[in-house]
């Protein structure tokens, strides 16, 4: 099992890596969705089976649908012809890397308990085991629905945020004037 969380580990960095790298945006959100169906593969690992489907149904489907589709109604590709602005930023992106693979190595070393493993038999409460839906419903709308509720504004800004956008790109264009 540890094998398979490795592999699954390793597809997830190296399809982030691949996000961040793509000069092509649409390349991009499918390396997203590598990333976001890899860290599927870890919740199953970690025996956290509702939290992978919703990974995958929610972000890797639905998430990740709107993405491409802003992408295409963006037009993005015609931004990339454009100068970039911000080349002091590939100055910091070494240090960033080598202070997060410092991070990493650390959280590893300092792993050293594996997960408790339930006996067979034992009467547990399903709302008190990590992954199950009854745990994640009582957390959600709980301890967390502050939270839930701000990323649904968020993403619902979102959306209106890209409609403005084609929107005005849209209007901007100029209207042509037939001579008859």
């Amino acid at each position: 099992m540890q094998i398979l969380f490795l592999l699954f580990a390793a597809l997830a960095v190296v399809a982030a890596f691949n996000v961040i790298l793509q000069r092509n945006p649409l390349y991009s959100a499918i390396g997203l969705i590598v990333t976001l169906c890899a860290l599927a593969g870890l919740f199953l690992t970690l025996s956290a089976q509702f939290i992978a489907a919703i990974q995958i149904i929610v972000y890797a489907g639905a998430i990740m649908v709107l993405f491409v589709f802003v992408i295409m109604l963006l037009n993005v590709r015609a931004e990339e012809a454009k100068a970039d602005h911000l080349k002091y930023l590939k100055l910091l992106a070494g240090p960033l890397f080598l202070a997060l693979l410092a991070e990493v190595f650390l959280a590893v070393r300092f792993i050293d308990d594996p997960p408790p493993v339930l006996p067979s038999g034992t009467n547990v409460d399903a709302a008190q085991i990590p992954g199950t839906v009854e745990s994640v419903g009582n957390a959600m709308f709980s301890s967390y629905v502050l939270p839930f509720e701000a990323v649904s504004v968020l993403i619902l800004m979102a959306m209106v945020g890209a409609l403005l956008l084609a929107r005005r790109e849209r209007d901007e264009k100029p209207v042509e004037v037939s001579k008859q």
